[in-house]
């Protein structure tokens, strides 16, 4: 089979591998599509933390199920996704509940290599029934999961100010699913041309330049002067997110689903007198893909809104560095795998 290999940061190179064989407790799956996320591009930069090359990447995928070892409720052929986020079941977070942020975790496309191939073995415990949803709908379940996660972990309540800080296509779900749960939501970018969209194509009705010299005051004009009391990073940018500890409002939450590789820092009487939590969310459960594809099914969220890109894998190589420019306009590019 054809694979596209992550050799080097800025490399790739399409090798051919040999097909995966049906194994225990394991599912075969033919890739149909497979949405790049920001972990691709910043692997492809070098700028991924927890990562090594060289490194088959993708996480976001879609695909047939071929055969599987385990899986009995699930029938060959039928349109699948899987949680690529791949847990060993006895440590203290499995134990908890918490898969997600297993001891072991290894996820496909960071630690293991991942979909941007023809075929891919994963585990059984792990498929997803497609429930009638299409091949780009079920390829963006993951990325709204991990928005979903994050609403979850900030426990959003109807009525409250979410602040999502970077509207890239993972801060996208995390406005979806805050919305969803009955918040108002404020979108905070760098980019005009991502918060035109949250307003046109999201509905989001507070949009705010990341630029301007009045962001605080702008949040405290919006919020009636309370400040938003969940404010969500989606960035990964350090300076992003060390800033927008001064936009909670006092008792409030700040959740990081943005991951960087650096040191966070902020004034500690400032977070004090808040009585602040400060928390982290770190990918998305069963739960939450049931979530996802529930909200999908009942209309709550357009999935295909955000695909603004589309390319064959046989051209992901020559295409992939200009994802990288803002210019281009990217929300979420999807590959097909025939």
């Amino acid at each position: 089979m054809n694979t596209l290999v992550c050799t080097a940061p800025g490399q790739f190179a399409y090798q051919e591998a040999q097909k995966p064989a049906l194994s225990t407790g394991n599912a075969l799956v033919k890739i149909r599509r497979i949405g790049i996320c920001g972990t691709d591009l910043h692997a492809f930069e070098g700028t991924q933390p927890f990562f090594n090359y060289p490194r088959i990447l993708g996480h976001e995928l879609a695909g047939d199920l071929v055969d599987a070892d385990g899986a009995p409720d699930f029938a060959v052929g039928e349109a699948v996704t899987f949680i690529p986020y791949f847990n060993c079941g006895y440590c203290i977070a499995c134990r908890s509940g918490k898969p997600n942020c297993c001891v072991r975790l290894q996820v496909a496309g960071v630690h293991i290599d991942g979909g941007m191939v023809e075929y891919l073995s994963v585990p059984a415990y792990s498929l997803v029934h497609g429930q009638g949803l299409s091949h780009d709908e079920l390829a963006l379940v993951e990325p709204l999961a991990i928005g979903a996660h994050g609403i979850r972990r900030a426990d959003v309540q109807p009525g409250e100010f979410v602040l999502v800080v970077g509207a890239g296509p993972i801060g996208l779900g995390v406005m979806e699913f805050a919305r969803i749960a009955g918040a108002t939501v404020i979108a905070l970018d760098i980019n005009e041309n991502r918060l035109r969209f949250c307003k046109t194509r999201l509905g989001v009705t507070h949009t705010v330049n990341a630029q301007a010299s009045d962001v605080a005051e702008q949040l405290a004009a919006i919020t009636n002067g309370d400040m938003p009391t969940v404010v969500i990073d989606a960035t990964g940018s350090l300076r992003a997110i060390n800033t927008a500890f001064s936009y909670l409002a006092h008792s409030g939450r700040y959740v990081l689903v943005g991951l960087q590789k650096g040191e966070i820092s902020f004034s500690h009487p400032e977070f004090h007198k808040r009585e602040a939590t400060l928390m982290s969310s770190r990918n998305a459960t069963r739960s939450d893909f049931e979530h996802v594809i529930a909200s999908m099914k009942q209309g709550l969220v357009e999935p295909t809104t955000y695909i603004t890109h589309r390319v064959a894998f046989g051209e992901v190589q020559a295409e992939f560095e200009h994802w990288l420019d803002p210019a281009n306009g990217v929300i979420k590019a999807m590959v097909a795998v025939e």
